[in-house]
């Protein structure tokens, strides 16, 4: 199977400890079977050929310290067959969870934004879980149970074909069944999956916007959204146990109705003489033996079935064709960025058909400060996110010092870019380790300098933890200003030549966004930058503005020079900057 195929090549680098595993197990069931033949012996001699004495009493305990030998033999092998077995899986989950993680990382923004990030988190954990709990116990033990169930056919054949027939007869039956309800367990499993993300998406959008559901009065209606989705899952899974439960029912009914054949039958037999006690009993021992195989193939066949489900999902999202914008063969990259910006005649949709930008071409000298003006909607973030390469224009091209960004290392271009996002987001963990992100190898003076030239040098010192102070996730704990000033500490200690600011200010109070303000022109000093502006007081100083609608430049200049032309400009600074004149 394709799937299999895929699976087994996180399989392959541990080969050693597979084959050696499987040698282990062969052993076991070779073992496991053979205790039978020697326990048939050992009836055989009680009942019929042992005497009294010295000689009978030998021979006895021979065979009695044979069958403990074997079994000492039979655990140890059990051990490693385990050990091994289980190493073997857990490093192939292992390197799968890796790559699968490192694919989400290559995935571009446009991914994210049209998949919920519930159902990817649903895929890495629960998915991935699933498929780990089926190696260690589905495939392994399926491979087991058949082994041991043909080896013990093997040996009742050898004991008695006709008894074995009864047995025979019931397998096509019992594997038309597994074949009929693996399909139907399959499909309840995979929709057992989806369910499964649809929760952790819910719980993903709800808790991360608390603030927002609370501020609206909607834990109810949220309780109701988590309850229908929690309920279908429910559903989803009694049907998946529904079918389990009845494949086994089915099963062991088709299996104890052999076996009472192979009673009455052999029953049968040794009344009329033609079998020996000994060898019904051990011909019974080793029916019961296969019992527990037979049993276990229809619960580990549910296992699998789960499992594949898992993994279909999980090699669907490994499969998307969606990478992160694709390298150049041989890059290069600049021995001294200046930082001079220009985009020429760029155009870009996010969907076909739906232009974003149209035709857009402007410059940016190095350490200029360039402003985007316009209405929602009107394309400001989107051409600051072509910078970086989050998104490949659909037309045009963009320079930086005369070298096209297509051409440049994408890790060395995204090192020349810092980026300060209106919402700051902060990881779970350490101050000084989220500002430490501008710059992982960075001593605590460069951490400390980059906390001073941010103004937050002197709150963070207040905390009784300091630096070490922990903040939860998304810096749950920091004031907005505190955080804004956490992020462009850790833009500082990038030192990059060019900035992206998505005005910093426009949500502060009057003091944060002075102390914010002063942070943000020591960052911007000597360095390109590009602000989506929403204060006036960043638009003024800027030595550029260009103002967008709908997707087109409709104005070029400084603030005295667009007040001058009375257009969209100065419509816009009547509406929504005067006030702060």
């Amino acid at each position: 199977m394709p799937l299999l195929k895929k699976l087994y090549r996180y399989i392959t680098p541990h080969k050693k400890q597979l084959i050696l595993g499987l040698i282990s197990m062969l052993i076991h069931s070779f073992l496991t079977i053979y205790v039978v033949k020697v326990f048939k012996d050992l009836i055989d001699m009680v009942i019929t050929t042992l005497e009294p004495g010295k000689e009978g009493l030998m021979r006895l305990t021979w065979v009695a310290l044979m069958l403990v030998g074997i079994y000492f033999i039979k655990e140890l092998v059990y051990y490693w067959q385990r050990f091994l077995l289980a190493y073997v899986s857990q490093k192939a989950i292992r390197d799968l969870r890796n790559d699968l993680y490192h694919h989400l990382q290559n995935l571009s923004l446009s991914f994210y934004s049209k998949n919920k990030i519930g159902e990817i988190i649903s895929k890495v954990t629960n998915d991935v879980g699933v498929l780990q709990n089926a190696i260690v116990s589905g495939a392994v033990g399926l491979f087991y149970e058949l082994v041991t169930l043909i080896g013990a056919i093997i040996y009742l054949l050898i004991i008695d074909y006709r008894l074995t027939l009864f047995v025979i007869f019931a397998l096509p039956i019992i594997t038309y069944v597994l074949k009929f309800f693996n399909i139907k367990i399959r499909k309840a499993s995979r929709k057992v999956q989806i369910k499964l993300a649809d929760i952790s998406h819910v719980l993903e959008e709800t808790l991360s916007s608390i603030k927002v559901v609370k501020s609206f009065g909607r834990e109810a209606y949220e309780f109701e959204r988590f309850r229908v989705e929690n309920d279908e899952n429910c559903q989803a899974k009694v049907r998946s146990e529904q079918y389990g439960a009845s494949l086994t029912s089915i099963i062991e009914f088709i299996t104890a109705f052999s076996f009472a054949a192979v009673l009455w039958f052999g029953g049968y037999e040794v009344m009329n003489g033609h079998l020996a006690a000994s060898e019904l009993i051990a011909f019974f021992a080793l029916l019961l033996m296969i019992m527990n195989p037979l049993s276990s193939l229809s619960k580990l066949s549910t296992t699998i079935q789960q499992a594949l489900a898992a993994t279909e999902r999980i090699f669907e999202l490994m499969e998307i064709n969606n990478p992160k914008l694709v390298e150049e063969k041989n890059t290069k990259v600049i021995d001294k960025v200046e930082g001079k910006l220009k985009f020429e005649q760029i155009s870009f949709a996010y969907n076909r058909g739906e232009a974003v930008l149209r035709e857009i071409s402007f410059q940016i000298e190095p350490g200029e400060v360039l402003a985007l003006v316009g209405p929602s909607g009107a394309g400001k973030t989107t051409i600051a996110d072509l910078i970086p390469r989050f998104y490949e224009p659909t037309a045009g091209r963009i320079l930086l010092d005369g070298a096209d960004i297509k051409e440049l290392n994408l890790d060395f271009l995204r090192a020349q870019i810092g980026i300060v996002p209106q919402e700051t987001i902060l990881f779970s963990g350490s101050l000084r380790n989220n500002i430490r992100y501008g710059k992982l190898e960075a001593s605590e003076e460069e951490i400390m300098a980059a906390a001073k030239a941010a103004n937050a040098h002197d709150f963070i010192v207040k905390f009784p933890c300091g630096y070490e102070t922990v903040v939860g996730e998304r810096g749950v704990g920091l004031s907005g200003g505190q955080r804004q000033r956490i992020a462009i500490a850790r833009a500082i200690l990038k030192n990059p030549r060019i900035l992206i600011l998505d005005e910093a200010t426009s949500a502060l109070d009057n003091e944060s966004e002075v102390l914010v303000q002063e942070a943000l022109n020591r960052l911007m000093k000597n360095r390109t930058t590009l602000v989506i502006a929403h204060r006036l007081s960043t638009i003024k100083n800027a030595d550029k503005i260009l103002v967008l609608s709908d997707g087109e430049i409709l104005e070029k200049g400084n603030h005295e020079e667009l007040m001058t032309l009375g257009g969209l400009y100065y419509n816009l600074y009547k509406t929504n900057f005067r006030k702060e004149d």
